[in-house]
């Protein structure tokens, strides 16, 4: 396994947490990357976890956090851009604010830490990124203009990506999962309404758990395809294909 971290964004709980406790497990080195720069959520202390605080709004706050991650760790290997932020509007009120606010934690945010990370992929001979984008990206949906857009800008992100910098070694994935179980939104998906709308919509009649969205992301790091490089993997239950 080549020395170095995968850095994953939005490591405190959620996905992001699930992602980087998975990848821990299989023996990576992971940098923990969070507001709160502590280890994932259940997770102890561990010398395989190299925690940064990082604002993925802030650019400088990217360098830096990737710049102690590398160091850290003796390089860097890979980068999980989880990090992101949802808030249903009306379209016919969407304030510009808030579509800007959704494109800059959720899109921008990808553009920068994957050209931040760019240096030190190269230095290491290449390296794996995977964002993680929402099946939202490919279906219409009322009260989330700004987040379907900039999920759509994940997807268009990762295939830019893969191509310019492919001869540098580097993939770039963007795995788009649909309704995820969280601890973030265990109410509303456990509510009864909610819950028999997701039973009416989904193959699978359930959401996700995260660790199923862990074990695949994981699972692009441990099998290093480098000829798989530019798609979009949708993990939703079949959901969005589903009429």
């Amino acid at each position: 396994m080549a020395k170095g971290a995968i850095a994953v964004t939005g490591t405190s709980r959620g996905i992001g947490a699930a992602i980087a406790a998975e990848l821990k497990r299989r023996g990576f080195s992971v940098g923990c990357l969070s507001r709160a720069g502590g280890p994932p959520a259940g997770e102890d202390d561990d010398p395989a976890y190299h925690c940064a605080q990082c604002d993925v709004t802030d650019e400088t706050s990217i360098r830096e956090a990737l710049q102690e991650v590398t160091t850290a760790a003796g390089g860097l290997i890979g980068v999980v851009n989880n990090a992101g932020l949802h808030k249903e509007s009306k379209s016919s009120t969407l304030a510009t604010a808030e579509f800007e606010e959704l494109m800059a934690t959720n899109a921008t945010s990808v553009m920068t830490m994957c050209r931040e990370a760019y240096p030190h992929l190269k230095a290491a001979g290449g390296g794996k990124i995977v964002n993680i984008g929402s099946f939202f990206d490919k279906i219409g949906v009322p009260r989330n203009l700004a987040y379907c857009a900039s999920k759509a800008a994940v997807g268009a992100i990762t295939r830019c990506l893969a191509v310019e910098w492919a001869r540098d070694a580097i993939t770039v994935l963007d795995v788009a999962p649909g309704y995820i179980l969280t601890d973030i939104n265990r109410d509303l998906m456990e509510d009864d309404k909610f819950r028999g709308w997701i039973e009416s919509r989904s193959p699978l009649r359930r959401p996700g758990d995260t660790d199923e969205v862990a074990r695949l992301v994981a699972a692009l790091y441990s099998e290093d395809i480098p000829f798989l490089t530019g798609e979009t993997i949708y993990i939703d239950g079949g959901q969005g294909m589903a009429i």
